[in-house]
């Protein structure tokens, strides 16, 4: 390798576990080959680590490596020394391997382990006698605990026999097995251990009887039985949802070491096949549900625009502006469009754009939104195309995004106007919105956001009828404290060329002209707020204005009402897709079938089942018959 050069391999989403003699090993995830220069700097460093990883956000990530020989110990790497430390220590190494790591709980004293950890899942952390399955797998050995325990159901009950024999090393057969009884008996000749669960008078399933005591535990199981494909798809969902690479020999490696089973390459590839059906069939059916779902938004919610485009490799973009955000938008919003990207936390196959407004309180108020496959600038510019052709021709509208250059931040060079509002929490506010204990479909993530749209605009609205003032609650308590501000301010007044007095002088710590025929100031808030300054104010009292003359539209309670004016109407049948052939298109409805291409190269194709092995036919070259060959034909040789 060159000078100040050194190859690293990336491990992502994978976990440590720790010997007796305190070694580390590391197990799992992905991994991803990167060069590493000594001149780099360490933020640098991270660009070409999010670059390899799909443009992964590191802030909440750390970077770990082993000192070569020493795989007791991980180094981090925090700085630009830091950086160049690594590289030196490695300089006569082949390659070097990068733990790229979630930031560690304070409060673990033991291993923590690394991205890709499913939330909610427990952590592997090395036991004391040395035991390679976690802790998950100890908690099984109680799945049952005798005669009388209670369950829903006899596929409950079969579910927390499975777990305690995995937890206990042994196998088992039905004896008898239905929906109302359930005896199970230990394989193994010499043990006599058996159970039975039936059904009570209360309707209960209940263990009833347990007999004998284990005594064929071992401590790997290697039989294949209790390792089903459909338990082993169970285990390994959550980490095929966030590493969809995760390889069937990981998934061996893991399940032996996790749990104590044995399996072979094929039941792991079974098992992810099942896993990655369950995973992503749903999600299909649910995409073709699509065209269906832009149809009903366009019939329950007149004037809506609901627009579906497909693209290469099964892939879509999805674009939704109910009627009533569209109407709330052009009639009582502040003139300003935030542009955000949320993640889904419960599902990770989608990305949503979302364009939104404030409301003269301040509150955020969202227009529209796209469901999309990665924040790609070309998915960016099919949004704001879509989100042009919903809006009407409307004046001046300030855009704004996370995206902005730096010498935009401040007033002083910023071109549009803000009228006081920064920020928008919409992200934190949708996400709130979208519940993570499950996976969600398109169609049902955008009606679960459209259901709390119809809350938030409906109780927005049924608030405002409360209001007898001008402004509104917000807007009217900024107006009064300008005015307490006002009472000691000094004005003087100056003559236009037209005759006209419009402009003036006020006096406080600093001299500010007031144009009150063009609503300005010098000190530029009355411009950036929509809300005269105090300044401006003490002209109103000067020369017996009405300062609520002065404000802008936005913020009255007229226009706060006009943004909820409308209400989003319910899709009662969201879930039920009609039949294809009944949709009629919209003039605001952009349907396109989700058909694609056919790939360039050979189709994929499953691995051959092992236990299945065609067999070519033997045909005699002597007497052309089938089954035989020459050596052992029967049939006489002929002169």
């Amino acid at each position: 390798m060159g000078r100040g050069q050194i190859v690293a391999v990336l491990q992502v989403g994978g976990e440590f576990s720790t010997d007796d003699d305190g070694r580390m090993s590391y197990y799992g995830g992905e991994a991803h080959a990167m060069h590493v220069k000594s001149d780099w700097t360490f933020k640098m460093f991270k660009h070409e680590i999010s670059s390899t990883l799909n443009n992964l956000k590191l802030d909440s990530y750390v970077f770990k490596y082993f000192l070569p020989r020493n795989d007791k110990i991980l180094i981090s790497i925090s700085n630009d020394k830091d950086l160049r430390r690594m590289v030196d220590f490695h300089a006569e190494s082949e390659t070097t391997y990068i733990y790229v790591m979630k930031k560690a709980d304070n409060r673990l004293k033991s291993l923590i382990p690394v991205s890709g950890t499913p939330a909610g899942s427990a952590l592997v952390v090395a036991t004391p006698d040395g035991s390679k399955r976690q802790k998950i797998c100890a908690s099984w050995e109680n799945a049952i605990t005798g005669v009388g325990q209670v369950f829903e159901g006899s596929k409950e009950f079969r579910d927390a026999l499975h777990k305690y024999a995995i937890a206990h090393r042994f196998h088992y057969r039905f004896v008898k097995n239905d929906s109302s009884r359930v005896t199970a008996e230990c394989t193994d000749e010499g043990c006599a251990w058996r159970i039975h669960a039936s059904k009570s008078h209360a309707k209960e399933f209940a263990i009833k009887k347990v007999s004998g005591a284990h005594t064929c535990e071992s401590e790997t199981i290697k039989s294949h039985r209790l390792a089903s494909q459909k338990w082993v798809a169970s285990v390994i969902k959550e980490k095929i949802r966030d590493s969809p690479n995760y390889r069937p020999r990981d998934i061996a490696n893991d399940l032996h070491r996790e749990y104590g089973l044995s399996l072979n390459y094929s039941q792991a590839w079974r098992g992810k096949a099942i896993a990655q059906k369950e995973l992503y069939s749903s999600h299909e059916e649910a995409c073709n549900q699509l065209p269906w779902f832009c149809q009903r938004i366009v019939e329950t919610n007149p004037g809506s625009v609901a627009t579906l485009e497909a693209l290469e490799d099964s892939k879509f973009r999805f674009f939704v502006a109910f009627h009533a955000s569209l109407h709330g938008f052009e009639h009582g919003c502040r003139p300003l469009l935030f542009l955000d990207v949320i993640s889904v936390r419960s599902n990770k196959h989608w990305k949503l754009l979302a364009a939104t407004s404030v409301d003269g309180e301040g509150d955020i108020f969202p227009v529209a939104l796209s469901v999309v496959d990665d924040e790609s600038q070309e998915n960016w510019h099919w949004f704001l195309e879509q989100l042009k052709a919903s809006l009407p021709a409307l004046g001046e509208v300030t855009f704004i995004s996370n995206e902005t250059k730096p010498e935009r931040w401040s007033d002083a060079f910023f071109k549009g106007s803000r009228l006081g509002q920064y920020t928008c929490n919409v992200s934190e506010t949708i996400a709130e919105w979208i519940p993570s204990r499950y996976e969600l479909s398109v169609v049902q993530l955008v009606d679960t956001i459209r259901c709390n749209l119809m809350e938030m605009m409906y109780t927005r609205r049924e608030s405002s009828n409360a209001w007898a003032e001008v402004l509104t609650p917000s807007a009217n308590q900024k107006l009064q404290e300008q005015m307490n501000k006002a009472l000691t301010l000094n004005v003087v007044c100056s003559t236009g060329n037209d005759g006209n007095s419009h402009v003036f002088e006020v006096c406080d710590d600093s001299v500010n002209v007031v144009n009150i025929n063009t609503w300005e100031c010098t000190c530029r808030k009355w411009q950036l707020s929509g809300i005269p300054c105090s300044h401006a104010i003490a002209v109103f009292d000067r020369t017996e204005r009405c300062p609520l003359d002065y404000c802008d539209k936005c913020f009255t309670t007229e226009y706060y009402r006009l943004t909820y004016a409308m209400s989003i109407n319910p899709i009662p049948d969201v879930l039920v897709p009609t039949v294809a052939g009944d949709l009629s298109h919209g003039a605001a409805l952009h349907l396109s079938p989700i058909l694609t291409r056919r790939q360039v190269g050979r189709p994929k194709e499953k691995p051959a089942d092992p236990r299945i092995a065609i067999k070519r036919a033997v045909r005699c070259s002597r007497c052309k018959g089938y089954g035989h060959n020459k050596a052992t034909c029967k049939v006489p040789i002929t002169a």
